[in-house]
Order: structure tokens, then C-alpha cells, then sequence
């Protein structure tokens, strides 16, 4: 009995380390770059950027940014 509330255990701990961390949106694509050989860094880990905010690769850098909206804005 003991054997079988331990394997349930070790069970629900290694799902729980599977869960996702909260951060279920992922960076956005680089379509171009600029021509800057080094070009300037505002962070280098998403825990470096505000609440609610990540750090991706953008055309010319790292920095934060946030969360995409779901849906296009159209201003007509």
C-alpha cells in the first residue's frame, strides 16, 4: 500500500514539473536585421523585463516586449 502512494506521488510531482510556467506565448519571428555589427542588448533574460513582459530578439537588439493582441487592430 505504501509502495503504490509513493509511485502516485512521485506520479503528481513529474506532471507537476511538466506544467508550463505561466509564459504560454513565445517571441515573435525576425523577418530582417539591421546592419549593426553589435547591436545594443536592453536585456538578455525574460526575469531582466517588467511584469507581463519577455525578452525576444528584435530587428536590431534584444528587449522587452509584450504580449502580442490576439486579434489584428484595424483602424478604418
Amino acid at each position: 500500500m505504501k509502495t503504490v502512494i509513493a509511485f502516485l506521488l512521485v506520479g503528481m510531482l513529474i506532471l507537476y514539473t511538466e506544467l508550463p510556467t505561466g509564459s504560454a506565448w513565445s517571441c515573435p519571428p525576425v523577418r530582417i536585421t539591421c546592419a549593426m555589427l553589435n547591436p545594443p542588448n536592453r536585456c538578455i533574460l525574460d526575469r531582466q523585463c517588467p511584469r507581463y513582459k519577455k525578452c525576444c530578439q528584435t530587428f536590431c537588439g534584444r528587449k522587452c516586449i509584450s504580449r502580442p493582441l490576439p486579434f489584428p487592430v484595424s483602424y478604418v
